[in-house]
């Protein structure tokens, strides 16, 4: 009897296929945290460096705690008991603000304010801001101007103690965006939906507790020289350099008055009052004119005489057609001047 001649070894089984995924996966972990760990190194950076370069320029920025988070694929940024006042005077408050960037897109975030806000107004108080929702986005940061947007959703605004009355006291939806154009041209877009005015205010009067609407679409001519050490100093340069700000359709609805701009164009003066002119379609001119002289904030003789022009200019549905004019820091509808023109900033 033969026995059956034993197995031809084989080679050995390599195990090397099994690894690789690992090993890949293993360094892609390891590149993922350091690239992590980089760019947070870098927002802290560039964020203390901008500080710096603000507080340089007058600004006060101040904030009890700072937590980067959000790894592997996020950069979460949150700050605590946050103030920035520009020096000016204008400022905001924010008990948290929290800031959010995708590892892939470092340049584009987006900015909440949980906790409400408020914002300081030259002279005139903080108000208290809270809502459902208030959120900002920035990106584009090399542009001029960058990509900003703001929303708001369910807002109340709240002046605060001893301070002057704010427009609105509710709004369901506010929006505000800024984006370059061609040209060194920005555009400003600004919407507010179903606002509730403050009922003793003038736009109370003139809405009579009906929802109160507003859409303001310009564009801003030369928007590269916008820049200063604060805001007067800005909008000077930006006016030396034949900064306007042309105005497209839009207006405000307050009830049943009507307030339409139809075209404009408009700039600031050395005396850093608003200039130019505005075309205006008013609905009910006669009644929100009177109210504004009710109020006190046009003289009641001013205000009659310019129910009268608007009156008299009124055609069908009640709608009058007149210029806005905004000249030598006076306000004037057709020949009655009304009041001093806007203030963009006080002279130093």
């Amino acid at each position: 009897m033969s026995l059956p001649d034993p197995a031809t070894p084989g080679k050995p089984v390599s195990r090397l296929g099994l690894y690789i995924p690992f090993a890949l996966l293993g360094l892609f972990i390891v590149a993922l945290s350091v690239g992590w760990f980089w760019a947070r190194g870098q927002v802290v950076a560039r964020m203390d460096r901008s500080v710096e370069g603000l507080k340089r320029a007058g600004y006060q920025i101040e904030w009890k705690d700072r937590r980067l988070s959000g790894y592997p694929f996020r950069l979460n940024v949150t700050v605590t008991d946050v103030a920035v006042r520009e020096p000016s005077g204008w400022g905001l408050q924010a008990p948290r603000l929290e800031g959010q960037a995708f590892l892939h897109a470092p340049t584009q975030w987006v900015i909440a304010a949980p906790g409400g806000l408020s914002f300081e107004r030259p002279a005139a108080g903080a108000v208290q801001v809270g809502g459902k929702l208030i959120r900002a986005s920035l990106s584009h940061l090399s542009d001029r101007p960058p990509n900003i947007s703001f929303e708001g959703v369910g807002l109340t605004f709240i002046p605060a103690a001893g301070a002057q009355p704010f427009a609105l006291s509710a709004a369901e939806r506010v929006e505000i965006h800024l984006r370059k154009g061609p040209d060194d041209e920005g555009g400003l877009w600004i919407s507010v939906k179903q606002g509730r005015a403050q009922l003793a205010g003038l736009l109370g009067r003139i809405a009579a507790d009906q929802p109160v609407s507003i859409t303001w679409d310009g564009r801003l001519s030369h928007i590269s020289a916008l820049t200063g050490r604060d805001w007067p100093a800005a909008v000077r340069a930006w006016t030396a350099a034949g900064g306007r700000m042309r105005v497209r359709p839009g207006g405000l609805t307050a009830g049943a008055a009507v307030v339409g701009v139809t075209s404009g164009d408009l700039g600031v003066g050395a005396d850093g009052r608003v200039s130019g002119a505005l075309e205006l379609s008013l609905r009910q001119a006669p009644r929100a004119l009177n109210a504004l002289g009710q109020s006190g904030t046009i003289p009641a003789e001013a205000a009659a005489a310019a129910a009268i022009v608007a009156t008299a200019r009124q055609g069908s549905g009640e709608v009058a057609r007149a210029t806005l004019t905004f000249q030598a820091g006076e306000t004037t509808l057709g020949p009655v001047a009304l009041a001093p023109s806007p203030q963009v900033y006080t002279p130093n």
